[in-house]
């Protein structure tokens, strides 16, 4: 299911990869390039698949792990309540 961040989260890119603040609850994250991969991927109106595909391109991962990477970044934020 395509990611949809919360109206008061802010993004910023870095070097590194993506800042997340989260303005309403005061609180910011940092994404490393893999989970940056992951986000744009999944905002641009991916699916968990196709990021995981994503990751196995772009990066030396299976895909089987990319896909269990990718479900636990998506259940970490929604679970924070920065994305739905």
């Amino acid at each position: 299911m395509p990611l949809r961040f919360g109206d008061t989260v802010s993004t910023a890119e870095t070097d590194y990869g993506t800042v997340l603040l989260d303005e309403g609850a005061g609180t910011y994250w940092e994404l490393n390039p893999t989970a940056t991969l992951v986000v744009r991927t999944l905002i641009g109106g991916g699916e968990e698949a196709d990021a995981a595909a994503a990751l196995v391109e772009e990066f030396d991962v299976d895909r089987a792990q990319a896909m269990r990477d990718v479900e636990a970044l998506v259940r970490q934020l929604r679970g924070s309540g920065l994305a739905s």
